[in-house]
């Protein structure tokens, strides 16, 4: 149960940050935080539509694996602790 909880953490960690950055990337649709930063301003530097959805795709995929991961330590750790 060793490795299959250290195999679970490292993966929580690894989608945590990869989560992170791509929402990030993702374009700001103004009126909130991203106006504070920047993300308000018009330019045809803006990602391409395609290129948006795909990245949409990506951090979907990668929110249900991250929220899989975390379900499944907990399984680990709960099950771990009573035997």
């Amino acid at each position: 149960m060793d490795i299959i909880k250290i195999i679970l953490q490292v993966l929580l960690g690894l989608t945590s940050v990869l989560l992170t950055l791509l929402i990030l990337l993702h374009k700001g649709r103004g009126g909130g935080m991203s106006d504070m930063f920047g993300g308000g301003m018009t330019s045809s530097m803006g990602s391409s539509g395609v290129a948006e959805r795909n990245l949409n795709r990506i951090t979907i995929i990668l929110g249900l694996i991250w929220g899989a991961v975390i379900i499944g330590l907990a399984l680990v750790l709960r099950f771990s602790a009573e035997g």
